[in-house]
């Protein structure tokens, strides 16, 4: 199969399918004429690949994840835990994603949204020292009540 024809069944872009390449996921045969002549062995890797990265998986534990598919010796511990190292992390962004939510929505309840300049979203935000955000919706106010002024 030629590349447009992985891609249409792996469900991937050409360009991705590529950078796999480029990166050593994957490893295509090539003609006599330098095309990359891609077997089913490397359609169902692609597929693993686009399930693997559309569930959030990094490369280096796609990497990690494909060795053990490959290798009929894995212990499904190994593979248990890479997927429980990832959904960890995905527990985290929800918890950090949560806690911005919060801030941000006490913010805009606090807000007046009217003519005046008084605005507690900018004070808000103005109490991140720095410039700079240190973490998700710290050092913002998280009271809920009375108005952050």
């Amino acid at each position: 199969m030629n590349i447009g024809d992985v891609a249409k069944h792996s469900g991937l872009p050409a360009k991705t399918i590529r950078y796999y390449e480029d990166i050593g996921l994957v490893k295509p045969l090539r003609d006599s004429n330098g095309y990359r002549a891609f077997q089913e062995k490397e359609l169902h890797m692609l597929a693993f690949l686009g399930r693997a990265r559309a569930l959030g998986f990094s490369i280096e534990d796609c990497r990690a994840l494909l060795a053990l598919y490959e290798d009929e010796t894995r212990a499904s511990s190994d593979v248990k835990r890479i997927a429980n190292e990832h959904l960890h992390q995905i527990e985290a962004k929800i918890a950090d994603l949560q806690d911005m939510r919060q801030t941000l929505s006490h913010l805009v309840r606090e807000c007046a949204g009217d003519h005046r300049p008084d605005c507690p979203i900018l004070k808000g935000l103005e109490g991140a020292q720095g410039g700079a955000t240190p973490g998700p919706a710290r050092n913002l106010p998280k009271k809920r009540g009375a108005p952050a002024r």
